[in-house]
């Protein structure tokens, strides 16, 4: 059965592939992010684009969001999946060198962004019939153990657990559930540098293995399609060999 999905950052990246993903099954796809431009580059990929729909989103406008939401419901009815992808990576240096500016903007995007999606997500969610759905936060592998000089970017992504525990816990009355993917080297236009070289632990710069963008959204579009008494809280995917484990 076809689910109503909202994507946020669907405009490129690991967003798109997802977003791909859920149309392929012919799910109806609402693209979020903020180049119109980009997103329908996006539903051009689509077999059939009438399965999307495009809107242009600042994820740190609550209007914006507001209006988001707005539109997926008068277009498909209901949502039943938030994949909360949306954000940034930036902001480096050790942390006496980063920029407040810098911080409150990744924060911004990062966690103020994923916590006005999904507030938005868990109000739909709570109120239509039937009740419930699914919201995927997207995590990281630096929610579990961060790179060098990521202070910023690994506290939002620390922080984005705290957030999807919690959506778990309080809207287990409304049959929501919270899930968070933690993604580890997916080929991307943001992760371009790390098949170059990337800063180490021991501190030297060596190149990663990176993984199909595509294994990324596969296992998104996993956790969105588990049936109504199966919940998936947490799942990691990485390249192989990547530095995770033991990563310090």
């Amino acid at each position: 059965m076809s689910k109503i999905i909202v994507v946020t950052g669907a405009g490129s990246g690991i967003g798109r592939a997802a977003a791909i993903a859920f149309a392929a099954r012919g799910d109806r796809v609402v693209l979020a992010g903020r180049r119109l431009e980009a997103l329908e580059e996006t539903r051009a990929f689509f077999a059939d684009p009438a399965l999307g729909l495009a809107i242009a989103t600042d994820v740190t406008d609550e209007g914006a969001v507001a209006a988001l939401f707005e539109a997926a419901v008068a277009a498909f009815g209901r949502v039943d999946v938030l994949f909360n992808n949306a954000g940034a990576f930036g902001a480096g240096g050790t942390i006496d060198m980063i920029d407040p500016a810098a911080w409150r903007a990744m924060v911004e995007v990062n966690l103020t962004g994923s916590f006005l999606c999904a507030a938005a997500a868990f109000r739909q969610m709570r109120a239509q019939d039937p009740q419930g759905g699914r919201i995927i936060n997207n995590g990281s592998i630096s929610a579990h153990h961060p790179r060098p000089y990521s202070a910023a970017y690994t506290a939002t992504k620390h922080a984005i657990t705290g957030l999807t525990k919690t959506i778990s816990l309080d809207g287990r009355a409304f049959g929501i559930t919270g899930g968070q993917i933690d993604i580890g080297n997916a080929a991307t236009e943001m992760t371009a540098l790390m098949s170059v070289g990337m800063p180490q632990a021991d501190g030297s710069i060596r190149a990663e293995p990176v993984m199909d963008v595509t294994r990324a959204a596969e296992a998104v579009v996993f956790m969105a399609s588990q049936p109504a008494d199966a919940d998936i809280s947490f799942m990691a995917i990485a390249a192989t060999g990547m530095p995770f484990v033991g990563r310090g």
